[in-house]
């Protein structure tokens, strides 16, 4: 990224790439990174002597929905940090984190889910999750102490949720002897458009998906603490969607075997998908095969992990929610623990994030999302979708080797890795801003983006498939 800059941004640069790390990345050859002046809206204001502005298609991964510099954000940061920015959830409590999770409960809006654990990220998150189900099975004859998950997954950098990640394909496959061992699956089916959504109305639910799922509870089902996956889309571990029925044969499972279930909704919730959290498609489905409501399958998991966009992206922030039946045994005062569950974080319950995480539900909760989110959909079928199909752009199966479009969330998954450097320095030339993963270009824009923006972003991703497609393969990393 050729840029000038003022003196100091330049020293700050340099410092910077000499003794800071950014995430995924070498401190001897970083990345190059661009120093932020300003952000407001969907825009992130570069500080360089002409000012360079960019679009911000990824959301700072996945959490700004509302956008940066949002007003009512803003002020309920400031009205907090005049009465108390944090205080120890040991012994105290407070107006912000009670409202949170009031608040939280009201928009899952599920009447097993009511129990919360306030925690500081997504990883944590998930730490906080596993052990929720380790506990809960400590009085069980049987050794549950195992995981079950599907391949392809992603849940976070700490050890705990090391272990439920991808052991091979994952960017954590080197830690795999310090890890516990948990019991992968092969990971269901991707598709690229839900069967109910607006563009498409083919059912394309293979049945035989499931088979190894049904012989992996047969022969663990006494040893599992619980089944983690992330609903419907998987995140970092390859944007992968999958059919929702999938989730209704796993539910079917755990009942039967009397497994927990844990989704992992940190990327998929609060409206990313098209539904509040992702697992409610299993609602929208049975209604578009015309089930019954009272014929349904709750796929209603018992430990919900959520985190990313809980702030609107303002402060690190996670919660895990949990059903009676969790409840019921970790509390048991005949538990190793004697009822206790062992885990608090410094930073539990903050109030500057819960004060902000309190004004992103109140946005969530006056239901404009659905809107918002449903026309990105719309335009990123109409504008990029179609353009990518079309046989006359010749781009599917040459360049492209599948795209995705789930609410406001378009993947494009190509046949060979992205040069991550050179292709952002390109992009951010556009005035876009894009981090590509291995061979994956997703778009995943706060829901308040205007038309405008979002066809300058699909109109750069075309463009570079196009060069792409002229053979400029100095845009692919060398194998």
């Amino acid at each position: 990224m050729d840029f000038e800059y003022s003196v100091e941004t330049a020293q700050l640069l340099e410092y910077d790439k000499q003794y800071m790390w950014h995430p995924y990345t070498s401190l001897k050859d970083p990345l190059p990174v661009l120093p932020v002046k300003d952000a407001n809206g969907c825009e992130i204001v570069c500080d360089t002597k002409t000012t360079t502005r960019v679009i911000d298609a990824m959301s700072s991964w996945w959490c700004v929905i509302h956008g940066y510099n949002n007003e009512r954000l803003n002020n309920a940061i400031l009205q907090q940090v005049n009465q108390f920015s944090h205080v120890l959830f040991g012994g105290f409590t407070h107006k912000p984190a009670v409202n949170l999770v009031k608040k939280l409960i009201q928009l899952i809006d599920e009447p097993q889910l009511k129990y919360c654990f306030l925690a500081d990220s997504g990883s944590v998150a998930v730490e906080v999750a596993l052990k929720f189900a380790f506990q809960a099975n400590l009085l069980s004859s049987e050794q549950k102490h195992k995981f079950l998950t599907i391949k392809k997954g992603y849940h976070g950098d700490t050890f705990g949720a090391m272990s439920v990640c991808d052991p091979v394909s994952s960017m954590h496959n080197i830690y795999g002897n310090y890890l516990p061992t948990n019991i992968f699956i092969d990971e269901p089916p991707v598709i690229e458009l839900l069967p109910y959504s607006q563009h498409s109305f083919e059912n394309n639910w293979d049945p035989n998906c499931i088979k190894n799922l049904e012989e992996a509870f047969k022969l663990h089902y006494n040893e599992l603490c619980a089944v983690i996956l992330e609903p419907l889309l998987q995140g970092a571990g390859g944007m992968r969607l999958y059919h929702p029925q999938y989730l209704i044969e796993l539910k079917k499972m755990c009942l039967k075997y009397n497994v927990l279930l844990i989704f992992d909704e940190i990327a998929t919730g609060f409206g990313r998908t098209g539904e509040i959290f992702a697992f409610k498609h299993c609602y929208t489905y049975q209604d578009y095969l015309g089930i019954p409501l009272e014929d349904q399958i709750e796929v209603v998991p018992d430990i919900l992990c959520v985190g990313k966009a809980l702030t609107g992206g303002y402060m690190t922030l996670s919660a895990v929610v949990v059903n009676d039946r969790v409840v019921a045994r970790i509390t048991d005062p005949l538990s190793p623990t004697h009822g206790y569950f062992m885990h608090g974080p410094t930073f539990m319950g903050n109030a500057l994030a819960c004060s902000v995480a309190n004004a992103s539900l109140d946005i969530l909760l006056e239901g404009t999302w659905k809107k918002q989110v449903f026309h990105i959909e719309y335009v990123f079928y109409n504008k990029l979708y179609q353009y990518i199909k079309n046989p006359e752009n010749k781009l599917m199966y040459t360049i492209v080797k599948r795209v995705s479009i789930v609410g406001a969330v378009a993947v494009v998954e190509l046949f060979h890795n992205i040069n991550t450097s050179k292709f952002q320095s390109w992009i951010v030339s556009k005035g876009v801003h894009i981090r590509p993963v291995r061979s994956l270009i997703y778009i995943m824009p706060p829901y308040i983006i205007k038309d405008i923006e979002l066809e300058v972003i699909i109109e750069c991703i075309i463009e570079f498939l196009h060069l792409l497609q002229a053979g400029n393969g100095t845009f692919y990393v060398k194998e």
